[in-house]
């Protein structure tokens, strides 16, 4: 679960606790191209306002009226589907013949929003089981990330922390890197030792600077699947501290800046640190996606993008790998 639903929870406990009556709707199935991917949420109060979104604006007019009316989830939740017929995918805008479920749930203080807010924000990854014949929802522990599950008659959503992004590095393209990657959601960690590189972050919103070693780091923050790393320093003695450590975590991207040759100069530095070749091979260097990126906010970009590629579990091995782009801001590294 990202922050932009974290600020609909937040939205909703404070529209409940004023008085309002509330329905949260989530993004159960999809068919086709949908505007939001399943697990969006939206909440809509009794006089209209709203928080969030389903579909980027297609139907959410005649979600708010058919809310407002009474007409769905008046006491208990109900799936409801757009994009069924052509007329509706017309009529509601949706793309290229898209299909949209939405499961919508009346809050009440069973709903345990409150519950659900806390454990987020301890770091707990949490299943919520919501039963559609009552209403009712029930806590569980979970081990995966982002997931929706929905039968028709219980909706399971999977919450949790925020992905995380360890950059190495504090200089100009970190500052980017970093930029992008917070307005992607991810908590950000910056590892610079070097003190001559700390001008400024202080005023760097969602940024966290790190003076500890960047192995010792790694180690520290228990990097899991949700997390990311990336070394730009160009200094072995920094960057091949943090790939070391990172190349051994469940992290699902570890990436470092530079040429093709000097990333084949790299991983054979790290065999001799007693990296496994199946570790070395994770390493994505030259870092980012092929996007003729030349400046840093563009080299940045394509890191954040083969990031979330990733991420999404989209096969890389085609034109937009293999990426040397890096070599632009130092042909020689």
């Amino acid at each position: 679960m990202n922050s932009i639903d974290i600020d609909v929870i937040r939205t909703a406990l404070d529209w409940l606790g004023r008085g309002h009556r509330v329905v949260l709707g989530t993004v159960v199935r999809t068919w086709g191209s949908a505007p939001r991917p399943p697990g969006s949420l939206m909440i809509i109060r009794d006089d209209g306002q709203v928080a969030g979104s389903v579909s980027g604006g297609c139907i959410e007019d005649d979600l708010i009226g058919r809310v407002a009316r009474g007409e769905l989830a008046l006491r208990l939740p109900e799936a409801t589907t757009y994009g069924q017929t052509a007329e509706e995918v017309r009529r509601f805008g949706l793309p290229c013949g898209g299909t949209v479920q939405i499961v919508l749930e009346p809050l009440s203080p069973q709903s345990q929003l409150r519950e659900l807010l806390s454990s987020i924000q301890n770091h707990k990854r949490v299943q919520r089981r919501l039963d559609m014949a009552t209403g009712l929802v029930r806590h569980e522990p979970a081990l995966e990330g982002d997931r929706v599950g929905f039968d028709g008659a219980t909706l399971t959503t999977v919450h949790g922390p925020r992905l995380r992004l360890l950059i190495i590095g504090g200089g100009q393209l970190s500052r980017y890197l970093a930029s992008m990657a917070v307005m992607l959601d991810y908590q950000v960690t910056v590892c610079e030792p070097r003190t001559e590189y700390h001008e400024g972050w202080e005023s760097v919103v969602g940024v966290t600077l790190s003076t500890t070693m960047p192995d010792d780091l790694v180690l520290a923050m228990h990097l899991d699947h949700n997390s990311a790393v990336v070394a730009v320093t160009h200094d072995p003695k920094l960057d091949d501290l943090a790939l070391m450590e990172a190349l051994r975590t469940p992290a699902f991207y570890v990436g470092a800046l530079g040429s093709l040759q000097n990333n084949a100069k790299r991983r054979e530095r790290l065999l001799e640190f007693d990296v496994s070749p199946e570790e070395a091979d994770r390493l994505h260097g030259p870092v980012g996606l092929n996007l003729g990126a030349l400046t840093p906010p563009e080299i940045a970009m394509s890191i954040v993008a083969e990031m979330t590629a990733l991420r999404r579990g989209m096969d890389l091995s085609g034109p937009l790998s293999n990426w040397v782009g890096s070599q632009t801001i130092c042909k020689s590294c």
